[in-house]
This record gives C-alpha cells, sequence and structure tokens, in this order.
C-alpha cells in the first residue's frame, strides 16, 4: 500500500535572500493567466448549444471554437445527435401516432398505417394504385417486377450488347440525356466518357463483346433516362423503350456481377437506375435498388477521404470519387426526405470544401456544376443530420424556439453560400434565361425547390415548446412550389417526367392546404383566410397545383396519380 509521508516545511530563515523576487514573479504570473481567462470566456464562445449565453449577451454571432466542436461530438447523444436511434419514451396509457409537422397532416384514409412512420404513410397515399396489406409491395407504388426479363441463360453480355440501337440513335438519345438529367445530377464527366464512347464504337464487333459490362450497363441506363424525356414518340412507345432499355442496364450489372464486383461505372450505373425507376412509377424498386447502390459505395470506399484512401491518384481521379459520393448521398438524402424514412449516406469524412475547380487539367469541370454541387451537397449534410432523423421517428424537427432560430440560421447560411445565379431569380428572369442558359435554369429550379421544401419542413414542425410558424410554413411553401411552376411553364415535358420535382410539389400543396384549414378553425380564421394576402395566395397556389394536375390527368399522358392528388388537394378547397 502507497504511504504518503508527511513534508516538512521550509522554515523561514533557511529561505533564499531573492524570496521576494520569486514572490513576485509568481504573482505576475497568476495574474497573467487570470488575464487570458477573463479575455477567454468575454470574447469567445461559452461552448452552450445551440447558442451561448456570451455570444447572445455581446450580439454577435456565434462562432465556436474548435475544442468546443470536438467536444460536442465526442458528447453527443441520441437526442442532439446525427443518428437517431433512440426512440422516445413511451407514455403510459394508449399511443397515438403523432404528426409532429404541418405538412403531415388533414389527409385520412382507410388504409392501414403499417409504414415507417406517420410522414410516410401521409406523403405517399396519393401515389394509387396501391395494394392493400399484401407484402409485394412497400409503398404502394408499381407493383410489378421493373426489370421485364428478355434473356436468355448463357446469352452473357453479348447478347445485351446485341441490342443496343444504332449509333445514330444512340446519340440522340445522349444529347437528350445530357440536356435534360446531367443538368440536375452532374455525377459523369462529360469529355471522358464520350472518350470511351466513342473508343467502344470504334472498336470491331469481337472486341465489343469484351468491353466492361458496368459500362455498358452505364450506356444503357443513359439511353434509358433519355428515351423518358424523348417528346417525337407516343407515351406507350415511349414507356416500353425505356423499359427494354432499362433492363439491359440491369442485366449488363448482372453478367459483370455488379452484387460482389463495384467499380465507379456500375455505382454511377445504379445512381442513374434508381432515379430511372422512380420516374417509371417504381418508387418501391428504386428505394430497395438504392439500399444495393448504399453498401456498394461504402464497399468501394466513396464516403472516405480521397486524399487517405488514395493518396496516390491524380487530382482529377479524387475529384471523380468525391462527384460520385456527392451524387449518392444527394439521392439518399432527398429520397428519404420524400419518403421519411432513415437516411444511409451517413458515415463520411470526405468534405464539401475539398471539391473544387481545376482549371490546369484538360479534363476540368464547368465551374457552375461545381458551384452547384458544392451547394447541393451542402444543403443535404444539413438536411440529413436535422430532418431526415427525426422525421424518420416521428419527432419534432425542433424541440424549442432557440433551436427552430440556430436550424432557420443555418439553412440560411446555406443559402448564403450558394452563387448568385442560384439565389437571385424570378419567375420573368428565368424565363429570359431560359433562352440562352437552359442548364442553369434547370439547376437553379431543382435547387430552389430542395431549398425551400426543407425550410417549410423547419417552420412546419411542432413541439409541446414550439407552435407552427404559420407565416414562414407559407412562404417557404410558396418559394418551393413556385419552382414547379415555373418548371412546368418552360420544361413541361420534364416536369411530368420528375417524379421526385412533382411529389415534393404535391407537398407543399398538402403542406399549405393542412395550415390553412387549421387556421380556418382557430378564432377569426375565416376572416383572415379572406383579408390576408398571404392567406390568399396560399390559396392561389392550391388552385394552380390543381389545374396543373388536371392537364396531366388528360390526353395520352394521362397519369393516374395526378388524378389522385386532384381529389385529395380539391378537399381543401
Amino acid at each position: 500500500m502507497l504511504r504518503l509521508l508527511p513534508v516538512s516545511p521550509v522554515p523561514l530563515r533557511s529561505r533564499p535572500l531573492n524570496a521576494l523576487a520569486e514572490r513576485n514573479r509568481v504573482f505576475y504570473h497568476w495574474r497573467f493567466f487570470f488575464l487570458l481567462f477573463w479575455i477567454f470566456h468575454t470574447f469567445t464562445c461559452d461552448r452552450g448549444r445551440p447558442h451561448c449565453l456570451a455570444c447572445i449577451k455581446r450580439q454577435t454571432e456565434c462562432k465556436y471554437a474548435h475544442v468546443a466542436n470536438l467536444l460536442e461530438e465526442t458528447s453527443r447523444n441520441a437526442s442532439n445527435g446525427r443518428r437517431m436511434t433512440k426512440a422516445p419514451k413511451k407514455k403510459a396509457g394508449t399511443v397515438k401516432a403523432s404528426t409532429p409537422n404541418a405538412a403531415d397532416r388533414g389527409f385520412t384514409t382507410g388504409r392501414i398505417n403499417a409504414l415507417g412512420s406517420v410522414a410516410t404513410s401521409t406523403g405517399l397515399f396519393s401515389n394509387v394504385p396501391y395494394s392493400a396489406g399484401g407484402s409485394s409491395n412497400v409503398f404502394g407504388i408499381g407493383s410489378e417486377h421493373p426489370f421485364a426479363n428478355y434473356w436468355t441463360c448463357d446469352g452473357g453480355l453479348p447478347e445485351v450488347i446485341s441490342v443496343l440501337p444504332d449509333k445514330l440513335q444512340a446519340d440522340i438519345l445522349l444529347n437528350r440525356y445530357f440536356e435534360c438529367v446531367d443538368p440536375v445530377y452532374p455525377m459523369l464527366h462529360r469529355q471522358t466518357f464520350y472518350a470511351d464512347y466513342e473508343h467502344f464504337w470504334s472498336l470491331p464487333v469481337p472486341e465489343r463483346k469484351r468491353e466492361d459490362a458496368a459500362f455498358i450497363a452505364l450506356i444503357f441506363v443513359m439511353l434509358a433516362l433519355g428515351t423518358q424525356f424523348v417528346t417525337t414518340t407516343s407515351p406507350r412507345e415511349k414507356k416500353q423503350s425505356a423499359e427494354f432499355y432499362a433492363s439491359a442496364s440491369n442485366q449488363a450489372l448482372r453478367v459483370g456481377s455488379y452484387l460482389s464486383i463495384a467499380s465507379s461505372r456500375s455505382i454511377q450505373a445504379m445512381v442513374l437506375i434508381t432515379y430511372f425507376l422512380i420516374n417509371d412509377n417504381h418508387a418501391s424498386d428504386g428505394w430497395a435498388f438504392a439500399g444495393i447502390l448504399m453498401r456498394q459505395a461504402y464497399a468501394m470506399g466513396l464516403h472516405r477521404d480521397p486524399n487517405i484512401v488514395c493518396p496516390d491518384a491524380s487530382p482529377f481521379e479524387k475529384q471523380q470519387r468525391r462527384k460520385l459520393w456527392q451524387a449518392v448521398l444527394l439521392q439518399d438524402t432527398f429520397l428519404t426526405v420524400l419518403l421519411s424514412l432513415p437516411p444511409n449516406a451517413t458515415h463520411t469524412d470526405v468534405n464539401v470544401e475539398d471539391l473544387v475547380d481545376d482549371d490546369s487539367s484538360i479534363a476540368s469541370d464547368d465551374p457552375t456544376d461545381t458551384a452547384y454541387i458544392r451547394g447541393s451537397w451542402s444543403l443535404a449534410n444539413l438536411v440529413q443530420e436535422t430532418i431526415c432523423s427525426p422525421r424518420s421517428l416521428d419527432l419534432p424537427i425542433c424541440t424549442t424556439a432557440r433551436h427552430r432560430s440556430k436550424l432557420i440560421a443555418d439553412f440560411r447560411s446555406v443559402y448564403r453560400s450558394f452563387p448568385d445565379i442560384f439565389r437571385s431569380w424570378d419567375p420573368d428572369a428565368l424565363v429570359q434565361m431560359a433562352q440562352e442558359k437552359k442548364r442553369i435554369v434547370r439547376q437553379t429550379l431543382f435547387l430552389s425547390s430542395n431549398y425551400f421544401h426543407n425550410l417549410m419542413l423547419v417552420h412546419g414542425s411542432e413541439s409541446p415548446e414550439v407552435p407552427v410558424n404559420v407565416r414562414g410554413t407559407l412562404e417557404a411553401a410558396h418559394d418551393a412550389i413556385t419552382s414547379f411552376f415555373v418548371l412546368f411553364s418552360l420544361f413541361e415535358a420534364e416536369a411530368r417526367t420528375w417524379w421526385v420535382f412533382n411529389h415534393r410539389a404535391f407537398l407543399e400543396a398538402l403542406c399549405i392546404g393542412n395550415v390553412l384549414r387549421e387556421t380556418a378553425r382557430g378564432p377569426g380564421g375565416e376572416e383572415s383566410l379572406a383579408k390576408d394576402p398571404l392567406f390568399v395566395r396560399a390559396k392561389a397556389d392550391i388552385h394552380r397545383m390543381i389545374e396543373i394536375m388536371q392537364l396531366m390527368s388528360q390526353g395520352d399522358q394521362a397519369s393516374e396519380t395526378a388524378r389522385t392528388r386532384i381529389q385529395v388537394l380539391s378537399e381543401f378547397l
């Protein structure tokens, strides 16, 4: 056992002659440290969350020190953390499904609420036909198998390559892909892709059959997406051709053993197949396929910083890995927002700031595309952490008033980081810009729709301490749904095809209707709805959405989903 021996004090007479100088030195030493302590606590954050009291008293912007952020990361728990794996405590008595967001209320039906969250079942009621109580359908969308089987057992890759259209037709469809799809999801490097594409067509037919199966899958899914946006063929013929090309892409992946072998080309093909399935009214299959995609992206190490996992790679290769991970994360985040399901692309050390323009490279990217990717990426990181996780468990997005203020400030900070060309717009300006810069117009509308839709969810969040911000919710919903209105007026065929944009706009109209209905039930509510310009404009947004859905439910391209959305939104009028 360790024993502490007493230490006898040094008698005064044995002290050195310079004791006074030593005492003064110690005094000034401690005085210096007290001064540093006072400066630190006066001019730096006190690590309070979401805002520190010191900055509130000084009325300055709260900027946390690096140490404070590290402490927050290490002490983060399930209540304030990024991954919400712990359910809230159950209260005694009957447990009722809560709807802690104004965007998820106001629509009831006889369908059994057996989905992952209240928001999931609410938003997807508009998509019929659905199979009631069956195990073969998850969201009630697209009950048949997404890939028709045209293939023999021994055909292999040569059989898939044999059904490629002639090069002229393929070039037309690829041009349509790069015109309509690539601006919104610019993960492919166009120059290098076309170099590989032209090299493939230059090969003799026997050598083509030995080409990389993942690259063939990528070509076919690009043809499928390009076909979805073609306007010169009948809807039935377009649908059949697109689904045939998608089936060929899936078969090429199967031949290439995509479940056990991952590459950049196979990941790119899988990202595009997921978007195709969603546009083709197969959201259930798209969600399941995206799960395989996430596993393969993790297995390939795309979630890791390229400077760590492949330090010897060229700057271009590192840039392409970052762009590909961003495409995977973006798809996962905004799909989980629409379906109110848990996010999957949560573990990564790839930084948005590392995605920079490389003008020195011969294969450099468009600076506007890089800015668009960075903006979408920053927004996805914020949405994944603050919106996706709580909504998947039907928890309030904002638990306190300070929490909401901090979250809104974070969203505004992200919005300020967008280039001016994506922020300073109005419908008339975009009409003029669409004559020469259609790519930028598409990017502006998609980025604005994503941003204001999620800001609407923040304002619409409700908890025991935080009521719904009615005016903030309606303002954000109006800005979000206006993006869809402008898209429909400028690119009607594309607005009909993009399921994610359609569904977002429907959810925004549904949120507006819920807010108006709850406002009308309050004292003086009917008078406010009739006189307040904000409520009058909100009601006009619902009318405009119904008008567009009526156009989409008529003619050769009639949509059953649009008819159901009309029925749902008409209840609010």
